[in-house]
C-alpha cells in the first residue's frame, strides 16, 4: 500500500509529532535533549523549516513549523532522524530503529488554529503530569515565546507577533495560557495531527481534502 502523500501548502504552517518506538523513550539525560536540539537546529537552517514551537518530552517531540517549500519538513526531519539515532545507538549501546515510523504531520489553519497549537505544544508537560506550570519544563519554546527568552531555534509567526502588538507585550501571550485550551481544540489538533487531514474549520479542512 503506497504511503499516504505529504500536503504542502506555501506559507502555511504544520504540526508535527515524532514519537519513539513503542513509545520507548528517545531521551534520557540532559546530553540527549541538547544533542537533538542542536541536529534539528543545524537541520532546519540548512534545510529551510522555519519553527514557531516546540517541545521535547522524553518519548516524543512536537513542532509547530512553517516549510520554505515542499522539500523542507521532509528532509529536515530524515536529518535529524538519521543523526540523533547514531547518537542515540552509540551512546546506549543499542542497535536498531529508534522512531515509531514516519513522524506525523498535519496542515494548521493559521487563522484560528495557530495559537491554538502553540498552547497545545507548550503546555504538553502540563498535560502529562511534569510540571503543573509551562515555564516549569526546561525543554520548550515557552520561555522564548513566552518570557522573551534568546531561543535560536524559534522563528515567531506574523499570527504571534500580531498578538503581542508593536511593543511586543508578551503578557498577551502569557494571557492565552491562563485562559488554557479547550478539550474541543485538544480533540481537533489529536485528530488532524493522527489523520493528517488538516487542523482547523470546515473550510479549511475542504480545502485541505482537495489536495
Amino acid at each position: 500500500m503506497p504511503r499516504p502523500r505529504r500536503l504542502f501548502i506555501p506559507d502555511q504552517p504544520q504540526h508535527v509529532v515524532v514519537r519513539g518506538h513503542n513509545r520507548d523513550p528517545v531521551l534520557q539525560r540532559a546530553d540527549d535533549f541538547r544533542f537533538l536540539y542542536q541536529c534539528l537546529h543545524e537541520a532546519a537552517l540548512q534545510h529551510e523549516l522555519v519553527i514557531h514551537a516546540w517541545v521535547f518530552m522524553h518519548n516524543h517531540l512536537h513542532l509547530l513549523v512553517t516549510p520554505v517549500n515542499a522539500n523542507s519538513l521532509s528532509r529536515c526531519m530524515q536529518s535529524v532522524g538519521r543523526r540523533y539515532v547514531q547518537y542515540f545507538n552509540r551512546t546506549y549501546d543499542r542497535s536498531g530503529s529508534l522512531w515509531e515510523g514516519r513522524y506525523k504531520a498535519s496542515l494548521v489553519e493559521k487563522e484560528y488554529y495557530l495559537l491554538a497549537c502553540y498552547r497545545y505544544i507548550e503546555l504538553n508537560p502540563v498535560r502529562a503530569g511534569i510540571v503543573q506550570k509551562p515555564g516549569e519544563f526546561t525543554y520548550s519554546s515557552y520561555h522564548a515565546n513566552a518570557l522573551g527568552v534568546k531561543d535560536k531555534l524559534v522563528t515567531p509567526h506574523p499570527v504571534f507577533v500580531d498578538l503581542l502588538g508593536l511593543n511586543m507585550q508578551r503578557q498577551n501571550y502569557i494571557d492565552l495560557f491562563l485562559e488554557g485550551i479547550s478539550n474541543k481544540e485538544i480533540k481537533n489538533i489529536r485528530k488532524g495531527t493522527a489523520n493528517g487531514k488538516g487542523i482547523g474549520g470546515t473550510e479549511f479542512l475542504a480545502r485541505v481534502a482537495k489536495l
